[in-house]
């Protein structure tokens, strides 16, 4: 099966990793945080601003895929502070306020730099 490199300007990158690989009709998006790519820093301090960012950026790679969020099927979450689940759930719950995808949680209980969340996802196409 062909793979595909996604790559956008648009969202955070990194040359470590692709933003996104197309496989087939899978598109499987890259650990993505809050930040803001027209300033290039974080959204802000809360976990609300973060989960935000994190899920713009996932729909502009998702978008330079051809592909948006209501082709995702699952998405994985690493939380810095177990406390911010709370916080992450009330901005999560606007995103997908019904059908939302299948999804993964972890709460790994460290202090990252500044980084409150990361979300990965996989899309399916038709």
């Amino acid at each position: 099966m062909p793979r595909e490199t996604i790559t956008t300007s648009e969202a955070p990158s990194s040359p470590l990793y692709s933003q996104a690989v197309r496989a087939g009709n899978h598109i499987y998006v890259s650990g993505t945080v809050g930040v803001d790519i027209s300033t290039g820093k974080l959204a802000g301090e809360s976990i609300q601003e973060q989960t935000h960012q994190a899920l713009a950026n996932c729909e502009t790679i998702l978008k330079a895929a051809g592909s948006e969020l209501n082709d995702l099927v699952e998405i994985g979450v690493l939380l810095a502070r177990p406390e911010d689940f709370a916080g992450f759930n009330e901005e999560y719950a606007r995103w997908f306020p019904s059908d939302p995808p299948a999804r993964y949680v972890a709460k790994l209980g460290v202090e990252l730099p500044g980084i409150l969340i990361s979300i990965r996802a996989t899309a399916v196409t038709a």
